[in-house]
């Protein structure tokens, strides 16, 4: 049986494949990124622009006014803003479950998110050196059947070294893909954990205000 016109078909299907792979992955560090900056503030002198208006007006408890500000285009998108809203919401609970609801809501809506879009990242960044493992196979296989089928005829040395050149441009395309997605994917994960630090302190410092405001100094 002459497997040559699978083995082709084959073959042609792997640079497409590992193209897709390829711009899936630059879309999805481009999305995850732009996700990252848009929960995050951009520098810390406006997020503690953001904390001193905040804590002016819950000083003077204007609490709908601190909601207004929250909802509002600059700061809606973000995750301190989002997260003192629902804080508002449920004002009237003990400082520790307000904590525990906030920690829980940051994780589902925002962390969450993240970490299954990263997950992604990961399973291409496992695929594409797959895909070219795939075609250095292939390419080995095409190879040693022409050396097969010809060796009455005698075999034409560029035709070997084609499908040895596809076997190895395939292994050095998947590992091209590989490790700039590796790289893109630590320095996510350094933005993701400076984004959840952040937050982490903006809303203590919320919490220690509104705290404050709501008793009077003393422990809830």
């Amino acid at each position: 049986m002459d497997l040559t016109p699978i083995l082709d078909f084959l073959n042609n299907s792997i640079y497409p494949l590992q193209g897709i792979v390829a711009i899936q992955g630059v879309f999805l560090v481009i999305l995850i990124l732009r996700r990252v900056a848009q929960k995050r503030f951009a520098s810390p002198a406006a997020a503690a622009a953001f904390q001193n208006e905040v804590r002016e007006l819950l000083t003077a408890r204007k609490f709908d006014d601190v909601a207004q500000l929250c909802d509002s285009p600059p700061y809606w998108s973000k995750a301190v803003p989002q997260l003192i809203l629902v804080a508002l919401q449920h004002r009237d609970r003990p400082l520790v479950k307000l904590r525990a609801l906030l920690a829980d809501k940051f994780s589902t809506d925002v962390l969450a998110d993240l970490e299954y879009r990263m997950a992604w990242i990961n399973t291409i960044v496992k695929t594409a050196p797959m895909l070219g493992l795939q075609g250095t196979v292939l390419g080995m296989i095409s190879a040693f059947a022409k050396i097969s089928s010809r060796q009455k005829s005698g075999i034409d040395p560029s035709a070997l070294a084609e499908d040895i050149s596809f076997a190895l441009w395939t292994t050095a395309i998947g590992l091209a893909i590989a490790i700039p997605l590796v790289l893109c994917g630590n320095a996510i994960q350094v933005r993701i954990g400076k984004l959840q630090d952040s937050v982490e302190q903006q809303i203590g410092e919320f919490l220690e205000t509104l705290d404050m405001v709501l008793s009077g100094g003393r422990k809830r």
